[in-house]
């Protein structure tokens, strides 16, 4: 499904929505390939209106249409003081999660495969709009950047597009994995 090294991911502008939707498309062409949809819980749903919706569970599938069964699903659990968020494939096995950095200027955090093993950490700069994909040894394997959507989207929404970018020859599930920190940079850092 995920064969591109290229990717924009376009968030749903909605007035008043509790559940963010994305969009998940070829750079290059501008064909969708999958849509990411945050499905929290109806007593989630309510707390968002007196707790700050970083601190509660969520859940987002990703799957090639709203009404295909999910290929990757992201999981976050209630957040008091870092975050940890599970990967899984379709089937409910595991893909690996991520842990976010309690101490960090621009935003981040480390990538686990189902092994338990490190193996990228995703770093924000001072700004919180460019993050770097980098391997166990340090070396720069991929970016997120946030795209400009204009400045009335900008200033009126809370809605953001990124550019993920991942290095050639990485395998399947790294690269599911990767795009799944994408939409986690969004969902940990960024929605208020």
């Amino acid at each position: 499904m995920f064969t591109k090294t290229i990717y924009l991911v376009r968030e749903h502008v909605g007035l008043l929505k509790f559940a963010n939707t994305y969009d998940i498309l070829e750079a290059d062409s501008g064909r969708l390939v999958a849509v990411a949809q945050e499905k929290p819980g109806l007593l989630v749903h309510l707390l968002r209106f007196v707790l700050n919706k970083q601190m509660l569970p969520t859940h987002v599938f990703i799957a090639p249409s709203a009404d295909d069964a999910p290929v990757i699903s992201i999981h976050r659990g209630v957040t008091l003081i870092s975050a940890k968020i599970a990967v899984k494939r379709g089937d409910g096995s595991d893909l690996g999660y991520f842990k976010s950095k309690m101490f960090s200027l621009g935003g981040g955090f480390r990538v686990f495969n189902h092994a338990d093993a490190q193996v990228a950490e995703v770093k924000g700069d001072w700004k919180g709009w460019n993050f770097k994909y980098l391997d166990a040894a340090g070396k720069e394997i991929g970016t997120v950047t946030k795209k400009w959507a204009g400045l009335g989207k900008e200033l009126f929404t809370s809605a953001d597009n990124y550019v993920i970018n991942v290095a050639d020859g990485q395998s399947a599930d790294f690269m599911a994995l990767l795009l799944a920190a994408g939409i986690a940079i969004d969902t940990v850092y960024k929605e208020k």
